[in-house]
Order: C-alpha cells, then sequence, then structure tokens
C-alpha cells in the first residue's frame, strides 16, 4: 500500500518590514524617482542611497540589482499610463480619445527620463507582467479601433505603428530637453495629423509585427542595460 501523501504547507506570509526599515526603503523610493527622473536609468545608485540617507548596503538589502528598482518605479508610472489610456477611452469623440492618450503618454516621457528610456525599450517579461501593462495595452488597442471603425484614423496603420511615435518622440525628447524642452509636443502634432483618415498617401513598406516590435524594443532593451552595467552591477 502506497503511503499517505502529505499536502505541501502554506508558504508562510511575507513578514512586514520594520517601521525603520520600511523608512529606509520609502527613503530609497524617493531618492530613485528624482534620479531616474533626471538621470535617466544608468543613475547612480550610491547617488541616490547618499540622497536617501542610507548606505549602499542598505539600497541593496531592499533592491538587490538595478532592474529591481527600476520595476518598483515603472510600476507606479504605468499605473499612470492606465489612468490617461482610461479616461481617452471614456471620450465621446475617437480622435480626442486617440490624442489624448498619445499626448499623455508623451507627457510622461517628457517629464522623466528613466521611463522615456525605457519606454522605447523592451524590459524582460517579469518586469512588466502587472496587470496595469496588460490593461493600458487593451485599452490602447480599442482606443485605435474605435477611432478607425469612425473613419478618423486612417485605415491602413496598426496599433504597432504607434512604436513609431514613441520611439521618435523618446529621441526628440532626450536631444531637446535641456534647449527646447517642449517641442516634443510640435512633433506629436505632426504625427497625429500624419494619422488623420483625410491625410492618406499609399505607404511604402508594410507595417511591423507585434513580434518585430517586441524585437525591436528587446534588442533597445539590451543596448541600454549594457551601458547602465546589465541594469543589475553596483556602480
Amino acid at each position: 500500500m502506497s503511503p499517505r501523501s502529505t499536502p505541501p504547507a502554506p508558504e508562510a506570509p511575507a513578514k512586514p518590514l520594520r517601521r525603520d526599515a520600511r523608512r529606509n526603503r520609502d527613503a530609497i523610493v524617493a531618492a530613485a524617482r528624482e534620479a531616474f527622473a533626471t538621470e535617466g536609468v544608468g543613475a547612480s545608485l550610491e547617488g541616490v542611497a547618499r540622497q536617501a540617507g542610507v548606505a549602499i548596503g542598505t539600497l541593496y538589502r531592499h533592491f538587490p540589482t538595478r532592474l529591481a528598482l527600476v520595476e518598483e518605479l515603472f510600476a507606479a508610472k504605468f499605473a499612470d499610463l492606465l489612468g490617461a489610456a482610461e479616461e481617452a477611452a471614456a471620450m465621446d469623440d475617437p480622435w480626442q480619445g486617440f490624442c489624448h492618450y498619445l499626448e499623455r503618454f508623451a507627457e510622461l516621457q517628457a517629464c522623466d527620463r528613466a521611463f522615456n528610456d525605457l519606454v522605447s525599450s523592451r524590459l524582460p517579461t517579469h518586469a512588466v507582467s502587472c496587470q496595469a501593462v496588460e490593461r493600458a495595452k487593451e485599452l490602447a488597442d480599442r482606443i485605435f479601433r474605435d477611432a478607425q471603425e469612425q473613419g478618423l484614423l486612417r485605415d491602413d496603420v496598426v496599433p504597432e505603428d504607434l512604436a513609431f511615435v514613441m520611439w521618435s518622440q523618446a529621441g526628440i525628447i532626450r536631444a531637446t530637453r535641456t534647449v527646447a524642452p517642449r517641442a516634443w509636443r510640435r512633433h506629436l502634432h505632426l504625427m497625429l495629423d500624419a494619422f488623420r483618415a483625410q491625410c492618406v498617401h499609399e505607404l511604402p513598406e508594410p507595417p511591423l509585427t507585434r513580434e518585430e516590435v517586441d524585437a525591436s524594443l528587446t534588442a533597445t532593451f539590451e543596448c541600454r542595460a549594457e551601458a547602465c552595467g546589465e541594469c543589475e552591477d553596483e556602480d
């Protein structure tokens, strides 16, 4: 007779952080948010620790890798993006919704250098698997399709074409940040006109597939990760 199997013991809930540990973690996140917004994903972690008033070892106890800290900040930005998508999807005018979504997306890029760096690349899957990301993607597709079905958005474009908007905005924001920090708005509105149904001219190349967009974003992330020490190493 086979022995009776013993059910696995339930996992113990994670212990809450002590008050001082929570205070240190909050200070690190606040300092990192400021540093990454102004310096990008390559911001000095030593500098973040100093600004937070903690030792670098304390920072690494809470966030063992640079990517872990990036994930913490990136999740909050995607919550903001989800809110913008929900606002846009609820608008009565599909074209206004489409424009509102892209404008808010570009604003988030413009006000945060790290977000601008990362939105034009693809983080590893585990870093962007939160529900807010998936919901934002669904809403963005709906906003796109609604405008297209109403004949306001040209019918030869696909949601993957929005990647060109993100990529071009990222470069323009980086190039003009200190010279003309609102120049991105001019470019965005030129791009919006190009998406209008009444502006249709035959396009010389087919759109990228979702797989091609993802592959391009992954390659960009790998380049950025290498530039900032694999997003893992100490400064």
